[in-house]
């Protein structure tokens, strides 16, 4: 099951999970993305059939792993009204996640152990930029001050103080990381679903509130 734009009966999926549980998402990487030329004894794979091939193939992270070992990103667009998107993709089992970035220097494959991921800048910085947010909590703040100084917890939610709220892709990894980290369901599926819904609103785009360049 997926997220897809079907073309010609063709589906270009965002998304998608197999009956195994093992599931996939492209980003947007603009000015980052690099795709290749085709090359020989390797698996010649464009970008947009990427999802459907590691899913049709691999019921595992670790699979796909071995998988992406002989992998070449071809550059070849769908068509000329539907070149490639330039992209990063987030793989996840029931027990861990990894990121799959075509760079200029080649693939890289990274463990994700925050099991999150949104558009550009590249993994690694937002590996990095997740640092600077390791002191939010769910509880009261304990003052960092002198003792004399007088400082109370004047609401709830002050540990989280300094949780980005703007809509740049590094400040929703760091919200959907956090909200993630936190969040707790009752044992049953409708509950389950229902908080994995409110986990993507924290992260939503109200529509007019961000303007692109194209207006």
């Amino acid at each position: 099951i997926g997220m897809a734009c079907v073309i010609n009966d063709i589906p270009l999926y965002f998304e998608a999970t197999n009956e195994m549980g093992l599931s996939m998402a492209g980003l947007n990487f603009p000015e980052n993305a690099v795709y290749n030329g085709f090359a020989e004894g390797k698996d010649n794979v464009t970008p947009f059939e990427l999802i459907p091939w590691i899913l049709s193939k691999c019921s595992s992270v670790g699979e796909v792993k071995s998988l992406l070992k002989k992998i070449n990103l071809v550059n070849i667009d769908f068509s000329k009204e539907l070149p490639l998107s330039p992209l990063h993709w987030m793989v996840s089992d029931r027990k861990c996640s990894i990121v799959v970035e075509a760079l200029k220097d080649g693939l890289k494959i990274y463990d994700n152990p925050f099991e999150v991921l949104t558009n550009n800048p590249p993994f690694e910085f937002h590996q990095m930029n997740a640092s600077n947010y390791m002191g939010l909590s769910i509880g009261e703040v304990v003052s960092q001050f002198k003792d004399n100084i007088p400082m109370k917890n004047y609401s709830l939610g002050l540990g989280a103080l300094g949780l980005p709220g703007d809509f740049s892709s590094a400040s929703r990894f760091i919200r959907a990381l956090f909200v993630k980290e936190h969040s707790i369901s009752e044992k049953n599926e409708k509950s389950n679903v229902n908080q994995f819904f409110h986990i993507l609103n924290s992260v939503a785009m109200p529509k007019g509130c961000i303007l692109a360049e194209n207006g």
